[in-house]
């Protein structure tokens, strides 16, 4: 009997699964195609140092780096790495909210309290991300590094090579940084989830006036907003890590962190801040939105 019953509830779980990570990938594809120059002019904002102050190339504002990128580099340099993201993007957004909603049946199982299962199923379904994602990271932090044309750059798989040919698989090569990217995804997506999850449906219940799609972008704004101010040390020393270094100064996350604070003062951990909110704002919103629209559609086609 209990296997009959086990073999009973196991299609209606195969297929909720579909339905999330199905509607998480096309999430990640659209804020990814839609939100990509954003994420660029951030990395090279994290990038740079006082020390280059005096060059031609030095941004001032993302103005003055949309100006300096489109003159030097074409337009087309705004997407300078997005074949890793869309790579990465659709699976690891899939990945994403699949184990969001598997880490948050857990812990409301354990304890049944909607905001504390939110958030600590937001930090866990970050550090699954933040594993997952690391070596794409790499490879994306290199290309959007590079300040020559789009015509000169190399491609993905010409950086993908040469990282794994001159620095191997691990924690050196293709996976450095990864402490840093599973502590930035990780509290991203406490807040991220914890705060669109917990209050949402609260404003549903009192909502009489405001549009739904209104209201589901301004909270998913709100999120990704928060999240974005409470994640960046970790994302600079993600970057610093990952980006390109002569001699090695950037190697271990807090490590990392303590050594931009000290050269370079508490600013420089908020570095790329304003590029990072102006993506991770709207694009979390968007994530969201779609990733809702896209879950009622499926279940209404494939749901029991």
């Amino acid at each position: 009997m209990a296997y009959k019953e086990t073999m009973q509830h196991k299609p209606s779980f195969v297929k909720e699964a579909v339905i999330q990570i199905g509607s998480g990938g096309c999430a990640g594809f659209v804020e990814a195609c839609i939100m990509h120059p954003m994420d660029l002019i951030k990395t090279r904002f994290q990038l740079q140092v006082k020390s280059a102050q005096n060059d031609t190339l030095y941004y001032t504002g993302i103005r003055d780096c949309m100006r300096k990128m489109y003159r030097s580099e074409g337009l087309a340099a705004f997407w300078k790495g997005i074949l890793p993201p869309i790579i990465m993007e659709t699976p690891k957004r899939a990945v994403k909210f699949f184990s969001f909603e598997q880490y948050k049946k857990l812990f409301n199982s354990i304890a049944p309290v909607m905001p504390v299962a939110n958030y600590c199923a937001g930090f866990l379904t970050g550090v699954t991300e933040g594993i997952l994602v690391n070596p794409f990271e790499v490879v994306k932090v290199q290309m959007q590094s590079n300040r020559k044309h789009i015509t000169h750059s190399p491609s993905t798989f010409a950086v993908t090579r040469q990282i794994l040919s001159q620095q191997g698989f691990g924690l050196n090569g293709i996976n450095k940084g990864l402490s840093a990217t599973v502590m930035r995804n990780g509290i991203f997506n406490t807040f991220y989830f914890g705060i669109y999850n917990s209050i949402l449906p609260q404003l549903q219940k009192h909502n009489d006036h405001v549009p739904e799609f209104l209201l589901k972008f301004s909270i998913g704004f709100i999120s990704g907003t928060v999240a974005s101010c409470m994640n960046i040390p970790f994302d600079v020393a993600k970057s610093r890590i990952q980006g390109p270094q002569g001699e090695v100064q950037y190697k271990g996350t807090l490590r990392t962190i303590s050594r931009v604070y000290q050269k370079e003062g508490f600013r420089a951990l908020y570095k790329g801040l304003l590029p990072k909110v102006l993506r991770l704002g709207p694009g979390g919103a968007i994530m969201l939105i779609v990733y809702d629209h896209m879950k009622l559609y499926l279940t209404s086609r494939f749901g029991d």
